[in-house]
């Protein structure tokens, strides 16, 4: 009987192993209650299999075994089996409780960092609402800002399609690059004034040295410029570039057949053309640099505001050094005269040197020669009074000498 106890023993403890196996994958997914109730209920139901099982085996292979002699087996059985997967399965429970233990701490640690989670998106959504309302806000002040460029563009184009605007708008453009330079109305140029002589008015006449001067005129070819960037077509656009560009070849030849080259008036051989915008100046020159050419060789030198500024810088070089040479001319004039006086006083100061020089010999002699002369009577003469005893006389107003 022995044999065979242990043979029972042996294949319910290896029931028993794929039971613990089994349980043990299973704990991976289901909390540790759970596990132990499906535990217990599996192992009974397993155990009761297993039993019925190795009945009938017992049943079929020892059928001639006496059958209460197996069920006492049987129950002796069951009580070690019922024993042992007892305290199998208290081991079970507390390992379940301490694994559910270290679950539910990990839930805890995991619960806790899903709410820092939380509070971070809510601040991310918190300052993304922010953002977003700032971002609306600049929006709108864009869309304001371009709404009042827009407006400002469209009344500087309606007010720059008048050709006496346009000429108003350049000459202060002018002006302000002539106050820039330190350039001082009637000072340093005149404006607006007519040619002695002629009809003709300059917008700006620079006032030079040796009362030379130079002319200026302002001139502004806006309207062909302008439908050459609103045409659609390049044909148009080839229409407008050489509408516009025989526009500044008359805009030459006004000044050329102007009076502004006059040698009568004292002027320089050359007058100046200022374009009063820096981007039409560069179109210019860009699209038929030979313009340029033409106005040097007809003696009218083209200038932007930025190349105005540095001729006016030239100018005013040319004024301060030309003053720097009066003056300096002036200062060796008043050299001269002051070598002169200088070349008289010292011949004055050397003459009273020589009369103080004949002073003091005068002096020395008649502190040395003639003291001594006039003290040895003096000496003789205090000498006999000493010998003779003779009392000092007393002078009028002085105080008396006792002896």
């Amino acid at each position: 009987m022995d044999w065979w106890l242990t043979l029972v023993i042996f294949i319910v403890g290896f029931l028993f192993g794929l039971g613990v196996a089994f349980v043990l994958r299973l704990m991976q997914s289901k909390n540790a209650r759970q596990l132990a109730q499906e535990l217990f209920s599996e192992s009974e139901m397993r155990r009761k299999e297993n039993v019925d099982a190795i009945v009938e085996s017992l049943k079929s292979s020892f059928g001639n075994l006496s059958f209460e002699a197996l069920s006492k087996s049987t129950e002796e059985f069951l009580k070690l089996a019922s024993k042992t997967l007892g305290s199998e399965r208290e081991i079970n429970v507390k390992e379940l409780d301490t694994k559910k233990g270290l679950i539910d701490q990990q839930l805890e640690r995991m619960a806790k960092e899903m709410e820092k989670v939380s509070t971070v998106v809510k601040e991310l959504e918190k300052d993304r609402v922010e953002k977003f309302g700032e971002l609306a806000t600049q929006l709108k002040s864009a869309n304001d800002q371009t709404s009042a460029l827009i407006k400002t563009t469209s009344t500087l184009n309606e007010a720059l399609a008048s050709s006496q605007v346009r000429g108003q708008w350049g000459e202060r453009m002018a002006e302000d690059v002539l106050r820039l330079a330190g350039f001082i109305e009637n000072v340093n140029y005149l404006k607006q004034k007519t040619i002695g002589g002629t009809r003709d008015r300059p917008d700006f006449t620079f006032l030079l040295p040796n009362d030379r001067k130079v002319n200026m005129d302002v001139k502004f070819p806006f309207d062909n410029y302008r439908k050459f960037f609103e045409a659609d077509s390049d044909s148009e656009k080839e229409k407008f570039r050489k509408d516009f560009l025989k526009d500044v070849k008359n805009r030459i030849k006004e000044v050329v057949n102007s009076d502004y080259i006059n040698p009568e008036q004292n002027t320089l051989d050359y007058v100046i053309l200022f374009i009063p915008n820096e981007q039409i100046y560069s179109f210019i020159h860009e699209q038929d640099s030979s313009i340029m050419d033409e106005g040097i060789k007809n003696k009218v030198v083209f200038c932007s505001p930025i190349t105005l500024f540095a001729v006016l810088a030239v100018i005013r070089q040319a004024v301060d050094n030309f003053n720097l040479e009066q003056t300096s001319n002036e200062i060796l004039s008043l050299f001269g005269a002051f070598k002169k006086q200088w070349d008289r006083f010292v011949e004055s100061l050397e003459a009273v040197g020589k009369k103080i020089e004949a002073a003091r010999t005068e002096y020395n002699a008649v502190m040395t020669t003639r003291r001594n002369a006039l003290e040895k009577p003096l000496e003789k003469i205090e000498s006999l009074r000493s010998q003779q005893e003779l009392p000092i006389a007393a002078m009028d107003g002085g105080d008396e000498e006792k002896e």
